[in-house]
């Protein structure tokens, strides 16, 4: 889901040397991943009321006016960086929505943008399924890919949100604990008992989960 790589490094290096064009491409490479972060996390109330590309346009200009600080001093690879801003922007949305309707709209999760990752929800849902019980017909298969997708939405929100950083954001255990500032053994314990609990959930046993 993030573009990162030798690609990324070279366009900061460009923006770094004063390169205009290197900032645009790089703004511009990070903008879809972006989109998909944004839409995972908003949820329904404040979808309803917020545009989400809004919110993707705020969090790119953030990054534009903040990225010769980040330079600077990148404490963090870029995109995770990047998806930082991002977290924070959506946070900072829920708040003002709480605010304005006086009521929490934490758990109200927009599962529906799960869903329609297709190869995320197949990847996970192969993940979580025991192998004798593998679907043979595809409306099976969907079914279980729905089930999965209500399943996580009963998952209190770091479970939640570590599974989705790993199989929706399709990030590394590495970059899942320097996001979360954690050591990677840690997050590598957190995401294990998420996806156990996800299991028992959906009343499948654990014995075959890997990370």
């Amino acid at each position: 889901m993030w573009p990162e790589g030798e690609q990324t490094q070279d366009l900061l290096k460009g923006v770094e040397n004063g390169d205009p064009a290197a900032m645009n491409q790089l703004i511009d490479r990070h903008r879809e991943a972006v989109r998909r972060m944004v839409q995972m996390r908003l949820d329904r109330a404040v979808s309803r009321r917020v545009d989400a590309s809004d919110v993707v346009q705020d969090v790119m200009l953030e990054a534009s006016q903040r990225l010769a600080d980040y330079i600077r001093s990148p404490s963090m690879p870029f995109h995770l960086w990047l998806r930082q801003l991002a977290k924070d922007r959506i946070i900072d949305m829920h708040r003002r929505h709480r605010a304005a309707k006086r009521r929490s709209v934490d758990r109200e999760q927009n599962v529906s943008s799960f869903a329609t990752d297709d190869q995320s929800a197949a990847d996970l849902t192969a993940l979580l399924r025991d192998a004798e019980l593998t679907p043979a017909a595809s409306a099976l298969r969907k079914e279980m890919e729905e089930r999965f997708v209500l399943a996580l939405d009963q998952l209190d929100e770091h479970d939640r949100e570590i599974i989705i950083m790993r199989h929706f954001e399709h990030l590394g255990n590495g970059e899942v604990a320097e996001a979360l500032g954690l050591s990677a053994p840690a997050a590598g314990m957190r995401y294990l008992r998420a996806i156990r609990k996800l299991r028992e959930l959906l009343g499948t046993d654990d014995s075959s989960i890997e990370t």
